[in-house]
Protein backbone atom coordinates (compact mmCIF):
# COMPACT_ATOMS: atom_id res chain seq x y z
CA UNK A 1 0.00 0.00 0.00
CA UNK A 2 1.40 2.93 -1.44
CA UNK A 3 1.07 6.71 -2.23
CA UNK A 4 1.07 10.38 -0.97
CA UNK A 5 1.64 10.98 2.86
CA UNK A 6 -1.16 10.51 4.40
CA UNK A 7 -3.41 12.84 5.79
CA UNK A 8 -3.44 12.85 9.79
CA UNK A 9 -6.91 14.70 9.55
CA UNK A 10 -8.39 12.44 7.12
CA UNK A 11 -9.06 8.57 8.27
CA UNK A 12 -11.37 5.50 6.89
CA UNK A 13 -11.70 2.32 8.41
CA UNK A 14 -12.54 -0.48 5.85
CA UNK A 15 -14.37 -3.57 7.06
CA UNK A 16 -14.87 -6.95 4.96
CA UNK A 17 -16.33 -9.75 4.86
CA UNK A 18 -12.54 -11.35 4.56
CA UNK A 19 -13.10 -14.81 4.70
CA UNK A 20 -14.61 -14.33 1.20
CA UNK A 21 -11.68 -13.78 -1.79
CA UNK A 22 -13.86 -10.67 -3.31
CA UNK A 23 -14.56 -9.19 0.06
CA UNK A 24 -10.67 -9.72 0.19
CA UNK A 25 -9.54 -8.29 -3.09
CA UNK A 26 -11.96 -5.25 -2.45
CA UNK A 27 -10.75 -4.30 0.48
CA UNK A 28 -6.93 -4.42 -0.78
CA UNK A 29 -7.93 -2.51 -3.63
CA UNK A 30 -9.69 0.16 -2.04
CA UNK A 31 -6.65 0.53 0.62
CA UNK A 32 -4.29 0.90 -2.29
CA UNK A 33 -6.29 3.78 -4.12
CA UNK A 34 -7.16 5.53 -0.66
CA UNK A 35 -3.32 5.69 0.24
CA UNK A 36 -2.73 7.15 -2.92
CA UNK A 37 -4.90 9.85 -2.46
CA UNK A 38 -3.37 10.40 0.98
CA UNK A 39 -6.41 8.93 3.15
CA UNK A 40 -4.95 7.16 6.22
CA UNK A 41 -6.63 3.55 6.02
CA UNK A 42 -7.50 2.24 9.30
CA UNK A 43 -8.75 -2.22 9.59
CA UNK A 44 -9.28 -3.90 12.66
CA UNK A 45 -7.13 -6.11 14.47
CA UNK A 46 -8.97 -9.33 13.83
CA UNK A 47 -8.52 -8.52 9.98
CA UNK A 48 -5.35 -7.23 9.59
CA UNK A 49 -3.15 -10.83 9.40
CA UNK A 50 -5.26 -11.68 6.44
CA UNK A 51 -5.20 -8.09 4.85
CA UNK A 52 -1.24 -7.59 5.37
CA UNK A 53 -1.82 -4.01 4.40
CA UNK A 54 1.19 -1.82 5.50
CA UNK A 55 0.71 1.69 6.87
CA UNK A 56 -2.55 1.13 7.86
CA UNK A 57 -3.45 1.65 11.33
CA UNK A 58 -4.85 -1.18 13.25
CA UNK A 59 -7.21 -0.27 16.10
CA UNK A 60 -9.12 -3.40 18.25
CA UNK A 61 -13.11 -4.18 17.46
CA UNK A 62 -15.12 -2.60 19.68
CA UNK A 63 -17.35 0.59 20.47
CA UNK A 64 -14.38 2.97 19.77
CA UNK A 65 -12.66 1.88 16.73
CA UNK A 66 -14.07 4.21 14.40
CA UNK A 67 -13.61 6.83 16.35
CA UNK A 68 -11.93 9.73 14.50
CA UNK A 69 -12.66 8.16 11.10
CA UNK A 70 -14.70 10.42 8.39
CA UNK A 71 -16.07 7.04 6.93
CA UNK A 72 -17.03 3.36 7.66
CA UNK A 73 -16.74 1.52 4.47
CA UNK A 74 -17.94 -2.23 4.69
CA UNK A 75 -17.26 -4.74 1.82
CA UNK A 76 -19.90 -7.48 1.98
CA UNK A 77 -23.69 -8.03 2.55
CA UNK A 78 -26.10 -6.45 4.99
CA UNK A 79 -24.56 -8.86 7.92
CA UNK A 80 -21.40 -7.55 6.88
CA UNK A 81 -23.20 -3.69 7.53
CA UNK A 82 -24.80 -4.55 10.61
CA UNK A 83 -21.84 -5.64 11.91
CA UNK A 84 -20.07 -2.40 11.04
CA UNK A 85 -23.10 -0.48 12.73
CA UNK A 86 -21.94 -1.72 15.79
CA UNK A 87 -18.47 -0.81 15.46
CA UNK A 88 -19.46 2.87 14.09
CA UNK A 89 -22.78 4.28 15.69
CA UNK A 90 -21.54 5.53 18.90
CA UNK A 91 -19.22 7.81 17.25
CA UNK A 92 -21.59 8.63 14.61
CA UNK A 93 -19.33 7.90 12.12
CA UNK A 94 -21.14 7.02 8.56
CA UNK A 95 -21.18 3.90 7.39
CA UNK A 96 -20.81 3.11 3.23
CA UNK A 97 -21.95 -0.03 1.79
CA UNK A 98 -20.44 -2.15 -1.40
CA UNK A 99 -22.70 -4.81 -1.78
CA UNK A 100 -20.85 -8.55 -1.82
CA UNK A 101 -23.70 -10.46 -0.70
CA UNK A 102 -26.92 -10.95 -2.47
CA UNK A 103 -29.90 -8.23 -1.79
CA UNK A 104 -27.62 -6.18 -0.01
CA UNK A 105 -30.59 -3.94 0.67
CA UNK A 106 -28.34 -1.66 3.12
CA UNK A 107 -25.36 -1.32 0.60
CA UNK A 108 -24.62 1.61 -1.88
CA UNK A 109 -22.74 0.60 -4.29
CA UNK A 110 -21.49 -2.27 -6.06
CA UNK A 111 -18.40 -3.93 -6.48
CA UNK A 112 -17.51 -3.22 -10.42
CA UNK A 113 -18.45 0.48 -9.28
CA UNK A 114 -15.46 0.40 -6.90
CA UNK A 115 -12.72 2.83 -8.36
CA UNK A 116 -15.84 5.46 -8.57
CA UNK A 117 -16.94 4.83 -5.54
CA UNK A 118 -13.71 5.24 -3.80
CA UNK A 119 -13.11 8.47 -5.85
CA UNK A 120 -16.26 10.04 -4.25
CA UNK A 121 -15.14 8.92 -1.28
CA UNK A 122 -11.63 11.21 -1.21
CA UNK A 123 -13.97 13.80 -2.76
CA UNK A 124 -16.17 13.74 0.16
CA UNK A 125 -18.73 13.93 -2.39
CA UNK A 126 -21.62 11.86 -0.91
CA UNK A 127 -24.79 12.54 1.50
CA UNK A 128 -25.02 11.14 4.92
CA UNK A 129 -28.90 10.36 5.93
CA UNK A 130 -29.97 9.07 9.52
CA UNK A 131 -31.47 5.39 10.56
CA UNK A 132 -33.61 5.38 13.32
CA UNK A 133 -32.55 2.26 15.80
CA UNK A 134 -34.63 0.40 18.28
CA UNK A 135 -33.59 0.02 22.00
CA UNK A 136 -34.48 -2.86 24.06
CA UNK A 137 -34.61 -3.47 27.84
CA UNK A 138 -35.53 -6.87 29.56
CA UNK A 139 -36.88 -6.83 33.01
CA UNK A 140 -37.43 -10.13 35.02
CA UNK A 141 -40.30 -8.66 37.54
CA UNK A 142 -39.15 -5.21 38.35
CA UNK A 143 -35.34 -6.12 37.78
CA UNK A 144 -33.56 -4.65 34.54
CA UNK A 145 -31.92 -7.58 33.81
CA UNK A 146 -30.23 -6.55 30.18
CA UNK A 147 -30.87 -4.28 26.86
CA UNK A 148 -29.35 -4.18 23.83
CA UNK A 149 -30.17 -2.05 20.50
CA UNK A 150 -30.89 -3.11 16.81
CA UNK A 151 -30.74 -0.63 13.30
CA UNK A 152 -32.98 -3.63 11.46
CA UNK A 153 -34.91 -5.43 14.05
CA UNK A 154 -35.39 -6.84 17.67
CA UNK A 155 -36.82 -10.28 18.13
CA UNK A 156 -38.21 -12.56 20.81
CA UNK A 157 -38.11 -15.95 19.55
CA UNK A 158 -38.90 -19.52 21.29
CA UNK A 159 -35.73 -21.49 22.27
CA UNK A 160 -37.11 -24.91 21.75
CA UNK A 161 -38.71 -25.89 18.31
CA UNK A 162 -40.82 -28.07 19.63
CA UNK A 163 -42.75 -25.48 21.72
CA UNK A 164 -44.39 -22.51 21.00
CA UNK A 165 -43.93 -19.34 23.43
CA UNK A 166 -46.89 -18.14 25.23
CA UNK A 167 -46.84 -14.33 25.09
CA UNK A 168 -49.02 -11.06 26.30
CA UNK A 169 -48.50 -8.14 24.17
CA UNK A 170 -48.96 -3.89 25.25
CA UNK A 171 -48.69 -1.04 23.41
CA UNK A 172 -48.06 1.86 25.34
CA UNK A 173 -48.12 -0.17 28.52
CA UNK A 174 -51.82 -1.35 27.52
CA UNK A 175 -52.70 -4.87 26.93
CA UNK A 176 -53.95 -5.43 23.67
CA UNK A 177 -53.56 -9.25 22.95
CA UNK A 178 -52.11 -12.63 23.80
CA UNK A 179 -50.50 -15.16 21.42
CA UNK A 180 -48.90 -18.81 20.95
CA UNK A 181 -46.56 -18.17 18.01
CA UNK A 182 -43.04 -18.98 17.23
CA UNK A 183 -41.68 -15.20 18.11
CA UNK A 184 -42.45 -11.38 18.44
CA UNK A 185 -40.24 -9.15 15.89
CA UNK A 186 -40.04 -5.65 16.15
CA UNK A 187 -38.55 -3.83 13.57
CA UNK A 188 -37.63 -0.11 12.65
CA UNK A 189 -38.37 0.99 9.01
CA UNK A 190 -35.01 0.43 7.48
CA UNK A 191 -35.64 -3.45 8.77
CA UNK A 192 -39.02 -3.61 7.16
CA UNK A 193 -37.52 -5.40 4.31
CA UNK A 194 -35.47 -8.05 6.73
CA UNK A 195 -36.90 -10.57 8.76
CA UNK A 196 -39.66 -8.67 9.14
CA UNK A 197 -40.40 -8.91 5.49
CA UNK A 198 -40.04 -12.35 5.70
CA UNK A 199 -42.67 -12.87 8.40
CA UNK A 200 -45.20 -10.82 6.49
CA UNK A 201 -45.05 -7.09 7.39
CA UNK A 202 -45.37 -3.99 5.91
CA UNK A 203 -42.44 -2.31 3.48
CA UNK A 204 -42.09 1.18 5.38
CA UNK A 205 -40.49 3.60 3.38
CA UNK A 206 -37.08 4.48 5.43
CA UNK A 207 -38.26 8.57 5.62
CA UNK A 208 -41.14 7.41 7.90
CA UNK A 209 -40.82 7.51 11.85
CA UNK A 210 -42.57 4.39 13.27
CA UNK A 211 -41.84 1.58 15.07
CA UNK A 212 -43.23 -2.27 13.70
CA UNK A 213 -44.75 -5.29 15.66
CA UNK A 214 -44.43 -8.38 13.50
CA UNK A 215 -45.61 -11.90 15.43
CA UNK A 216 -43.93 -15.03 13.96
CA UNK A 217 -46.73 -17.73 12.74
CA UNK A 218 -48.79 -16.46 15.66
CA UNK A 219 -51.95 -19.07 16.73
CA UNK A 220 -54.57 -16.08 16.57
CA UNK A 221 -57.13 -14.57 15.15
CA UNK A 222 -55.98 -11.18 15.79
CA UNK A 223 -52.01 -11.47 14.87
CA UNK A 224 -51.95 -8.86 12.40
CA UNK A 225 -48.79 -6.90 11.97
CA UNK A 226 -48.68 -3.16 13.33
CA UNK A 227 -47.23 0.01 12.75
CA UNK A 228 -47.17 2.31 15.59
CA UNK A 229 -45.87 6.11 16.34
CA UNK A 230 -42.34 6.38 16.91
CA UNK A 231 -42.84 7.31 20.19
CA UNK A 232 -44.43 4.38 21.68
CA UNK A 233 -42.98 1.37 23.85
CA UNK A 234 -43.89 -2.18 22.49
CA UNK A 235 -43.91 -4.27 24.85
CA UNK A 236 -43.44 -8.63 25.24
CA UNK A 237 -44.05 -10.60 28.33
CA UNK A 238 -43.35 -14.23 28.72
CA UNK A 239 -46.14 -15.68 30.37
CA UNK A 240 -45.01 -17.27 33.70
CA UNK A 241 -47.38 -20.44 33.40
CA UNK A 242 -45.26 -21.46 30.28
CA UNK A 243 -43.03 -24.31 30.42
CA UNK A 244 -39.99 -22.91 27.56
CA UNK A 245 -38.06 -20.30 27.27
CA UNK A 246 -37.19 -17.83 25.17
CA UNK A 247 -34.17 -15.48 23.18
CA UNK A 248 -33.94 -12.01 22.38
CA UNK A 249 -31.71 -11.70 19.28
CA UNK A 250 -31.20 -8.02 18.15
CA UNK A 251 -30.17 -7.90 14.62
CA UNK A 252 -29.61 -11.73 14.51
CA UNK A 253 -26.05 -11.21 16.26
CA UNK A 254 -26.18 -10.51 19.61
CA UNK A 255 -28.78 -12.36 21.99
CA UNK A 256 -29.59 -12.81 25.53
CA UNK A 257 -31.81 -15.87 27.16
CA UNK A 258 -35.11 -15.01 28.30
CA UNK A 259 -36.46 -17.18 31.33
CA UNK A 260 -40.22 -17.35 31.65
CA UNK A 261 -41.85 -14.35 33.22
CA UNK A 262 -39.53 -12.15 31.47
CA UNK A 263 -40.65 -8.84 30.03
CA UNK A 264 -38.92 -7.39 27.04
CA UNK A 265 -39.60 -3.66 25.77
CA UNK A 266 -39.15 -1.67 22.73
CA UNK A 267 -38.88 1.91 22.15
CA UNK A 268 -36.80 4.30 19.51
CA UNK A 269 -32.95 3.98 20.19
CA UNK A 270 -31.28 6.81 21.54
CA UNK A 271 -28.79 6.99 19.06
CA UNK A 272 -29.43 6.44 15.32
CA UNK A 273 -27.29 4.54 12.75
CA UNK A 274 -25.57 7.52 9.84
CA UNK A 275 -25.59 5.54 6.06
CA UNK A 276 -24.03 7.65 3.54
CA UNK A 277 -25.44 7.66 -0.04
CA UNK A 278 -23.89 8.59 -3.25
CA UNK A 279 -27.16 8.37 -5.10
CA UNK A 280 -29.98 10.50 -4.98
CA UNK A 281 -33.00 7.93 -6.05
CA UNK A 282 -36.24 7.19 -4.39
CA UNK A 283 -36.87 4.79 -2.16
CA UNK A 284 -39.16 2.94 -4.33
CA UNK A 285 -36.70 2.27 -7.21
CA UNK A 286 -34.13 0.91 -5.23
CA UNK A 287 -37.26 -1.34 -3.90
CA UNK A 288 -37.79 -1.95 -7.54
CA UNK A 289 -33.95 -2.89 -8.46
CA UNK A 290 -33.40 -5.22 -5.26
CA UNK A 291 -36.23 -6.84 -5.68
CA UNK A 292 -36.32 -7.15 -9.25
CA UNK A 293 -39.86 -6.15 -9.28
CA UNK A 294 -42.05 -6.52 -12.42
CA UNK A 295 -42.82 -2.52 -13.68
CA UNK A 296 -42.09 -3.44 -17.45
CA UNK A 297 -44.88 -1.99 -19.47
CA UNK A 298 -45.60 0.00 -16.51
CA UNK A 299 -48.37 2.91 -17.14
CA UNK A 300 -48.42 1.98 -20.84
CA UNK A 301 -44.68 1.83 -21.68
CA UNK A 302 -42.77 -0.73 -23.84
CA UNK A 303 -40.31 -2.86 -23.37
CA UNK A 304 -37.50 -0.31 -23.56
CA UNK A 305 -38.45 0.64 -20.07
CA UNK A 306 -36.13 -0.47 -18.10
CA UNK A 307 -34.43 0.83 -14.57
CA UNK A 308 -30.47 1.83 -14.47
CA UNK A 309 -28.64 2.16 -11.33
CA UNK A 310 -26.56 4.90 -12.61
CA UNK A 311 -27.17 7.86 -15.14
CA UNK A 312 -24.69 8.53 -17.74
CA UNK A 313 -22.54 10.21 -15.50
CA UNK A 314 -22.61 7.56 -13.07
CA UNK A 315 -24.02 9.50 -10.19
CA UNK A 316 -28.18 9.60 -10.79
CA UNK A 317 -28.49 6.47 -8.70
CA UNK A 318 -31.61 4.08 -9.27
CA UNK A 319 -34.31 5.97 -11.94
CA UNK A 320 -36.83 4.55 -14.08
CA UNK A 321 -36.29 5.72 -17.82
CA UNK A 322 -39.62 5.67 -19.82
CA UNK A 323 -39.96 6.62 -23.71
CA UNK A 324 -41.20 10.19 -23.81
CA UNK A 325 -45.30 10.50 -24.32
CA UNK A 326 -45.72 7.27 -21.51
Amino acid sequence: MTGQPSDPHRCVLLLGHTGRAEALEAVLAAADRLAAAGVQVRVLAEEAAELALPGAHVVTGGPDAAEGCELVVVFGGDGTLLRAAELARSTRTPILGVNLGHVGFLAEAEPEDLEATVQRVVARDYTVEERMTIDVSVFVGDELVTGGWALNEASVEKASRERMLEVGIEVDHRPLSRWGCDGVIFATPTGSTAYAFSAGGPVVWPEVEALLMVPISAHALFARPMVVAPTSVLTVKLLSSQEGAGVLWCDGRRSHALPAGARVEARRGRLAVRLARLHTAPFTDRLVAKFDLPVRGWRGGTDADRLTLTGRDGRAGLRSRHRSGT
